[in-house]
C-alpha cells in the first residue's frame, strides 16, 4: 500500500489525471497542507500495519514459548520423580548404578538410634 502511494505521489505541484469521459485531461494542484495530510495518512497507515504485525508475532512467540515451557517442565518433573523413586528403591537401578539410600538409612538407624532408644527407661 505504501509503495502504491509513493508511486502515485506527485513529483511536482501539478499532477496529470487520466483523461475523463470527454477525452480532456484535468490538472490538480496540491498545496503544502494537502501534501502533509497525505504523508501523515501514509505514515499512520504504515504504523498501524506495523502494530498489527507486531501483535501477531508476539502472540505467536507467547504461544510457542508456553508450549516449550510446558514440555521442559513436564520433562523436569518426570526426571525428578524418576530419581526420587530410584533413590527410595521403588524403581530398580538403571545400568547397575544403585542410588538407593533407604537401606543405608535403615542400617544407620539400627546401629545409631536403636541403642539410644534401648537406654531410655520404659514407663
Amino acid at each position: 500500500m505504501l509503495k502504491t502511494i509513493i508511486k502515485q505521489f506527485p513529483k511536482s505541484d501539478v499532477v496529470l489525471i487520466p483523461k475523463s469521459d470527454d477525452g480532456l485531461r484535468k490538472y490538480t494542484h496540491y498545496t503544502k497542507e494537502q501534501v502533509d495530510i497525505l504523508i501523515a495518512a501514509a505514515v499512520q497507515e504504515a504504523v498501524d500495519e506495523a502494530r498489527k504485525i507486531d501483535e501477531a508475532s508476539m502472540a505467536k512467540h507467547n504461544r510457542d514459548a508456553t508450549v516449550i515451557s510446558m514440555i521442559l517442565g513436564f520433562t523436569t518433573l518426570a526426571l525428578f520423580v524418576d530419581g526420587l523413586l530410584r533413590l527410595l528403591g521403588i524403581i530398580p537401578p538403571f545400568m547397575d548404578v544403585d542410588v538407593n539410600i533407604l537401606e543405608k538409612i535403615v542400617e544407620r538407624v539400627e546401629s545409631d538410634i536403636t541403642p539410644i532408644l534401648q537406654r531410655i527407661p520404659k514407663i
